[in-house]
């Protein structure tokens, strides 16, 4: 550690101390495993208190809920958890091992310094624009008769997604996918830790954006731009047929190329049915009021 603080002229950080305690006899290889870890992680445990929710229907919480006449049940969930942990093990897992060569090629390290706060933000920015960009495109390119038919189809077998759906996909998408999220890390190389945090965060967001729940006082909506559950579900909600809001993560490249006028469109008709008719908004995002008094 004396060494280290020698060759860098200044006292390690606390932060430094623990990474160079913990990295300093681990092989960058299995450093960069870590990520194989991550995602096994949250992929298990952070879709679970919603999957609870809709197991045991609760009424505090279904009200949020973007589709409630659809619920799957629990062998239904558990066997979207299973197909998707064999693809973990088939395909992303050793994915991530072959990649490791490249990642040493590109750049990215694991000693000292650390990066700062502001850095590792600026970092992930940059990966996050990059990666949705070129998501937004091949999400678009698939939603083309053979991409559908072939590939994308798979992904849209739940027309009201859940958290554990998120990485629900054709083999041939997780690999095609799988690329927009190194070419950030390879035009922009930071750190071993960033892209840890990049791995886990873009895991969390897509688990986020399948939820199927609209939470009123969730987080990210107050990150500018940000597309959220409801926003993604609406492109389940519509399906193979579907030419609207492709986005990850943020609404700009709809917006921008215009793939975003039926969700606008479908959200203020609803909205005057609404108060034209005294619906609720939360737990019907697709649903037209009127259907109700026309039935009665």
């Amino acid at each position: 550690m004396q060494e280290a603080e020698m060759a860098l002229a200044r006292p390690l950080t606390f932060a430094e101390r623990l990474w160079f305690r913990y990295s300093a006899q681990i092989p960058d290889f299995w450093l960069y495993c870590h990520n194989i870890l991550f995602l096994f992680l949250i992929f298990s445990v952070a879709p679970l208190p919603l999957a609870f929710i809709d197991i045991n229907n609760s009424k505090s919480l279904s009200k949020y809920k973007l589709q409630p006449k659809i619920r799957l049940p629990s062998h239904a969930i558990f066997k979207c958890y299973k197909d998707v942990m064999l693809m973990f093990i088939f395909i992303v897992g050793p994915l991530q091992l072959c990649s490791y060569p490249t990642v040493k090629l590109l750049g990215i390290r694991t000693g000292l310094p650390l990066p700062s706060g502001w850095e590792i933000f600026f970092q992930l920015l940059v990966y996050f624009l990059i990666e949705d960009y070129l998501n937004y495109w091949i999400h678009r390119l698939l939603h083309c008769k053979w991409g559908y038919e072939k590939i994308h189809r798979v992904h849209h077998e739940f027309t009201a997604p859940i958290g554990y759906a998120a990485p629900y996909a054709h083999w041939a998408e997780i690999l095609i996918l799988g690329i927009p999220s190194f070419v950030g890390p390879a035009l922009v190389p930071g750190h071993m830790i960033t892209f840890w945090l990049w791995v886990a965060l873009r895991q969390m967001e897509a688990i986020d954006t399948h939820s199927g729940y609209d939470f009123p006082l969730s987080a990210t909506k107050y990150i500018p731009l940000y597309g959220g559950a409801e926003y993604h579900d609406y492109h389940h909600y519509v399906g193979g047929q579907s030419q609207s809001n492709f986005a990850s993560v943020f609404t700009y490249c709809d917006y921008i190329y215009g793939t975003d006028k039926g969700y606008r469109y479908q959200k203020q008709h609803l909205a005057k049915l609404r108060e034209q008719w005294g619906g609720e908004q939360n737990g019907e995002a697709y649903h037209d009021p009127s259907e109700d008094q026309k039935s009665k």
